[in-house]
């Protein structure tokens, strides 16, 4: 998919990752861009799907203190979509991929503490038709919970 955003979109995206909050004024004035283009261009921005303007919170200091990635291996192939399907619907779920390799799908899990990770695990995923195999890796400690660097993508 070719990228359509210009400079000016960048610009206001990495403004708007560094924080949420800003008036519009306050952006144009950074970018030294009229107030009009920056609305315009935001709301382009949220209509496209493009950004979603949300509160990012730290997990921990909310009480999730369990986290975990589960690779899933599914039998046989066709039921995939219907294993993506309800993973999307448990809420614990953070982060949901297919994968190339040994498994098929890839999951990360915030949830309260290990019980209740464990209980996800062997009570719901496993118990989902299809689902062959998991393997679980814990995340001892998180160093980094990070949004992409749009200088990468230039």
């Amino acid at each position: 998919m070719e990228n359509k955003l210009d400079e000016i979109d960048f610009l206001i995206l990495k403004e708007l990752q560094k924080d949420g909050r800003p008036s519009f004024t306050e952006i144009a004035d950074k970018l030294k861009i009229s107030i009009s283009n920056v609305r315009s261009r935001v709301t382009k921005l949220i209509e496209e799907k493009t950004i979603q303007i949300v509160g990012r919170i730290n997990p921990q200091n909310v009480g999730f203190n369990a986290y975990a990635n589960i690779a899933v291996s599914v039998r046989p192939a066709n039921l995939i979509p219907s294993v993506i399907e309800t993973l999307l619907k448990m809420p614990e779920v953070s982060f949901l991929a297919n994968t190339a390799g040994e498994f098929d799908i890839e999951v990360d899990i915030m949830s309260k503490n290990n019980e209740q990770l464990h209980q996800l695990v062997n009570q719901k995923i496993a118990k989902i038709e299809g689902v062959f195999q998991t393997k679980t890796t814990l995340y001892m400690k998180v160093h980094k919970y990070a949004q992409p660097d749009l200088d990468l993508v230039k």
